[in-house]
């Protein structure tokens, strides 16, 4: 086939192939417009659905202001019960089992002390008891031998058969026995309290919680040596741990000897935590120390929270204002909610607030009961929206709608 054959037969159409036909954009735009409202009716029917509840606006009762101050110091957080538990004895510490922020009770075991003399040394002293009691019982065992002896001697001599000397060293070996047996009672009594010694030395490297506290410090680790009587210096320590009683917690203020006339016991007191600003926390004067300080002059004043709180803590700075006493309209002012309110969430009183239309979960601590009311003494302040009708279950940072707006 010549060339000019193939370039006319390369132009020709070919009837074979269909045409294509256009996709309608109708069609297009009809599917698209259903994708669309099944999206818009998918998130419409599954959206989040605004939890109805009515809420509360928190307010304070009681109380008349600032013009109840008739003093006001600063001073610190304390813990009236507090030590830092070490050992009787010197000796190595085997076994730590406690860590800081833990809770103990009263006689908890905290550490245990290398014991293997003092167990050796128990052992001797009950093998040394079981020796004077088994020479004890041949001694007794020996004396009723002699005792009968000497009662057949003095028959027999009775009738002459036996001599007075017979019979008087019968009678002598019988009167050694006796004081034999009394010594030997003795020593078993003394073995017996080298026993309980002994016992004690071994108890002392057991380490025990002398109260129910807070461990705020853990000061010795397994290896290291504790000693009583090590006052620094080498590498003895004095301690294995640092205890604070939490229900202990007072405020301990230094007052000028130049107001401590407007001081009295029992006095109502209003403290402010540096840590919290906001959060005024009621109190009263506990005692008066009957004592100056002459380079400050000073008098210290112990004073006493009315409820205690998770939040605060030893060592806190604190600033407070001693209020006028006597009067009923003077009382500190308080929180009251309704019971509803107060709902219980890991096993701790809790609320729930409204803030920017979301919930969030406070807890708080509760003072007092009054009839269908609760007195809350920390966890609330005025000004905040509480929910007091809800459903039961209430999840953190859900949308609410409050009933009647």
């Amino acid at each position: 086939m010549s060339p000019d054959k193939e370039t006319l037969d390369s132009l020709k159409i070919d009837r074979t192939r269909a045409p294509r036909r256009p996709v309608p954009v109708g069609m297009i735009l009809a599917v698209l417009m259903v994708v669309v409202i099944a999206g818009l009716a998918f998130w419409w029917f599954n959206r989040p659905k605004p939890v109805p509840v009515r809420t509360l606006l928190v307010q304070q009762s009681g109380g008349q202001g600032g013009d109840r101050t008739l003093l006001n110091a600063s001073g610190y957080v304390i813990a009236r019960r507090a030590a830092t538990v070490s050992a009787k004895i010197t000796g190595k510490v085997v076994e730590v089992l406690v860590e800081e922020g833990v809770r103990v009770e009263a006689g908890q075991v905290l550490a245990r002390l290398d014991s293997s003399n003092a167990e050796r040394t128990l052992e001797l002293a009950e093998a040394q008891a079981e020796s004077a009691r088994a020479a004890l019982n041949e001694t007794r065992a020996n004396l009723e031998q002699a005792e009968r002896e000497f009662r057949r001697i003095a028959q027999l001599a009775e009738i002459n058969v036996a001599s007075a000397s017979d019979r008087d060293q019968a009678e002598a070996a019988v009167k050694a026995l006796r004081a034999r047996l009394a010594k030997q009672e003795t020593d078993v009594a003394v073995a017996e309290r080298e026993v309980a010694l002994a016992q004690q030395q071994l108890d002392d490297t057991i380490i025990r919680a002398p109260f129910a506290g807070i461990v705020t410090s853990k000061d010795a680790q397994p290896g290291e040596m504790v000693s009583p009587i090590s006052a620094g210096g080498g590498f003895t320590r004095t301690g294995i741990c640092t205890i604070v009683d939490m229900s202990s917690l007072e405020i301990e203020v230094d007052v000028s000897e130049s107001y401590i006339n407007r001081v009295e016991p029992d006095q109502p007191v209003e403290a402010v935590l540096n840590a919290y600003p906001d959060w005024r926390i009621p109190a009263r004067v506990i005692a008066i120390i009957p004592t100056a300080d002459r380079q400050k002059a000073t008098v210290r004043v112990r004073v006493g929270f009315e409820n205690l709180d998770p939040r605060i803590l030893p060592e806190m700075g604190v600033k407070v204002a001693f209020q006028r006493a006597g009067e009923a309209s003077q009382r500190p002012a308080e929180i009251v909610l309704p019971k509803s309110a107060v709902r219980q969430s890991n096993g701790r009183d809790a609320v729930w607030l409204v803030r920017n239309g979301k919930l969030e979960r406070r807890a708080i601590t509760v003072g007092s009961m009054r009839a269908d009311q609760v007195v809350v003494a920390a966890g609330v302040s005025a000004g905040e929206r509480v929910v007091i009708e809800g459903p039961d279950h209430l999840n953190e940072g859900a949308t609410v709608v409050e009933k009647g707006r």
